[in-house]
């Protein structure tokens, strides 16, 4: 990751530095799901070996070839984990951007925050299973503004998440990914080792409606409570700053619902 930076930087290529970033992260990602289906159909080869052992050495032998290819896959699919986390924090340093799977889980082997996606924990939590895809305790939903991204809103937002965390130690954060005030907190997760439950726009499906479909899903994971910043705190940006009308809309919905809503505001004069 560095290599590529410093062999872009003060090029034609500059200008899309991100894209090839994040192409690169998302390689390693592609290829530790790969990995993983294969030692899953070694795991599932062995389930059948072991259901029909007979006792003969030829059989024997063909369990141990399926256990150690399960095996030899998951350590791979480790060691590709530990490159793209090492590929992503490196490009967090560089550009202070935060890189989120579009597609799939990530794992919290090597992270700091795991992330999850949102349809997985739903369904977790409709049919009350336990594991990688529940997010295990309370959940707090965050929406903010894309432009929220100034040092005043990224204290507010890290002031109201930690409020968040002290009142629900467990907690787990859902949010879009968006970017702005909720790339903010999604590096607030990371840093405080919060599970992240990613609930994507999805535009290719549902339009102009993606934002609103995805309040939805985030109301579907039953939040104990909501968060929104409808727009910046800065206040040079008061005057032509418009109200993020999906921040807005989560907030109305959660009322709504019965559930607490808290509007993040400015810290009193």
């Amino acid at each position: 990751m560095t290599e590529l930076l410093d062999a872009v930087t003060d090029t034609a290529l500059e200008d899309v530095q991100t894209i090839l970033a994040e192409a690169l992260i998302g390689a390693f990602h592609s290829a530790a799901g790969r990995i993983e289906r294969d030692a899953d159909k070694a795991r599932d080869r062995m389930r059948v070996l072991d259901r029909d052992f007979d006792g003969s050495e030829a059989a024997d032998v063909e369990l141990q070839e399926a256990t150690a290819r399960a095996r030899s896959g998951d350590a791979a699919m480790q060691a590709v984990e530990m490159i793209r986390e090492a590929a992503s924090e490196t490009w967090t340093v560089a550009s202070g951007e935060v890189w989120t799977a579009w597609r799939g889980s990530r794992r919290g082997t090597f992270l700091s925050a795991a992330q999850i996606e949102a349809r997985l924990a739903i369904r977790a939590i409709r049919e009350e299973r336990t594991g990688s895809s529940h997010p295990g305790g309370p959940v707090v939903a965050f929406r903010g503004a894309p432009t929220a991204d100034s040092p005043e809103d990224a204290g507010r937002i890290f002031d109201a998440l930690n409020w968040a965390l002290k009142a629900w130690p467990d907690m787990a954060l859902a949010t879009t990914g968006a970017k702005g005030a909720e790339k903010l907190a999604i590096k607030w997760s990371r840093q405080k080792g919060v599970k992240l439950v990613l609930a994507r726009a999805d535009f290719d499906t549902h339009g102009k409606a993606a934002p609103f479909r995805a309040n939805d899903e985030l109301l579907a994971l039953e939040p104990t409570c909501c968060l929104t910043l409808v727009k910046s705190l800065d206040a040079t940006r008061a005057g032509h700053d418009r109200p993020f009308g999906p921040a807005m809309n989560l907030g109305q919905k959660a009322v709504e619902a019965g559930l607490r809503h808290l509007p993040i505001r400015a810290r009193a004069a």
